[in-house]
Formats: structure tokens, C-alpha cells, sequence
């Protein structure tokens, strides 16, 4: 049973970023796998859902994101809060599902089904509250996509690494890690019982 990380920010080792290692060190190095969509291009999504040709192929790195997304039990989607919603590279890459929905060498939808989804959001002062709404919107995300939506954890912090000194912010990543972990387990014994 292994677990996606998916960082969303526009830089590296930013608030997000930092929490996530947090809840990350509650797990074994092999147990997750981490990508920066910072190192992959994606396309934005050009709606052709109702195209008599449908979808047409992109010349981008999102498929290999695809795959991997499809190759991993569970997910952990790390973004920081941008203007109320989720960073503009984590939308873009989601807004595709939509052509992964109808491509017919696969199954996207099926594929997705039930893998289990965690998200680490970091936003201002305020993003204890302010960031509800993108919860909401990752819950309705996984609902569509028949995933499981399991946890979440909000932090506060700006400027580079001021999340760090939240005592909040790092208690909270710590009970998401735990959380991760024990449902890498008992999803790891659902489907090896010896």
C-alpha cells in the first residue's frame, strides 16, 4: 500500500510543503511516493466532452501523472490556499480528470475507485476557516470520483516556513500523518489479510 503525494504550490519547500513532511515522517520512506507538479507541464483542460471526436491528445507530461495518481492506493494532495481555492497547478491537474473520464484505454473513474484521499491545505491566519470551502470542494471531488475522503489538516503560515511556528498547524499535520498511517494499514490488511 503506497501513498501520492501530490504538492500543488508554485515553489518549493514553502508552508504546504513543510507540513507535509510533517505528517510524512509518521510513515516508512517506502510506503509514499512524492512529485511536484512544479516539474511536470500540464495543459489546461480544453472542454471537448461534447465533440462528435471527443477528446483530442495533449503533448504534455499529464498522463504520466495519470498513471501514477491510478498506480497508488491512496493520495495526499498538498496546496496552499490561493484566493480561497486550491493552487492553480492542483486545479489544472484535476480539471483533466475530465478527459481521463473518457479516454478509453482505461477505466480513469474505475481505477479511482475507493483509493483513500488526504489533503494538506496552508493559508493566513484565517485558514482555519477560510479553507473550509476547499475542503469541501475535495470532498466533493472524491464523492464524484467514488473516493474516499479520510482527513484533512489547515495550516497557518505565510511567509516561507512560518507554518512551522504554529504549534496548531504542526500538531495538526502530526495527527494527519497518524491518521495516514494507520489507514495504510488497515487498507494493506484488507487486501492481504496474512
Amino acid at each position: 500500500m503506497k501513498l501520492l503525494t501530490i504538492y500543488g504550490s508554485s515553489r518549493r519547500n514553502g508552508n504546504s510543503e513543510a507540513l507535509a513532511k510533517i505528517a510524512l515522517k509518521e510513515l516508512d520512506n517506502d510506503q509514499y511516493h512524492e512529485i511536484h507538479l512544479l516539474d511536470f507541464h500540464i495543459e489546461p483542460i480544453v472542454d471537448e466532452r461534447h465533440s462528435p471526436t471527443g477528446f483530442k491528445g495533449v503533448n504534455d507530461d499529464y498522463e504520466v501523472l495519470a498513471q501514477q495518481l491510478m498506480s497508488h492506493e491512496a493520495v495526499l494532495f498538498v496546496t496552499p490556499l490561493y484566493w480561497y481555492g486550491m493552487s492553480g497547478r492542483l486545479k489544472n491537474f484535476i480539471d483533466r480528470w475530465s478527459q481521463s473520464i473518457r479516454n478509453e484505454t482505461y477505466d480513469f473513474k474505475a481505477s479511482l475507485k475507493g483509493k483513500k484521499v488526504f489533503v494538506i491545505i496552508t493559508g493566513g491566519p484565517a485558514s482555519p476557516i477560510t479553507a473550509l470551502p476547499l475542503v469541501q470542494q475535495f470532498q466533493l471531488i472524491t464523492q464524484f470520483m467514488d473516493m474516499e475522503f479520510v482527513g484533512y489538516a489547515i495550516g497557518k503560515g505565510v511567509k516561507p516556513l512560518e507554518v512551522l511556528d504554529d504549534e496548531e498547524s504542526v500538531l495538526t499535520a502530526h495527527q494527519l500523518g497518524k491518521k495516514i498511517k494507520t489507514t495504510l494499514i488497515s487498507v494493506k490488511t484488507a487486501i492481504d489479510p496474512k
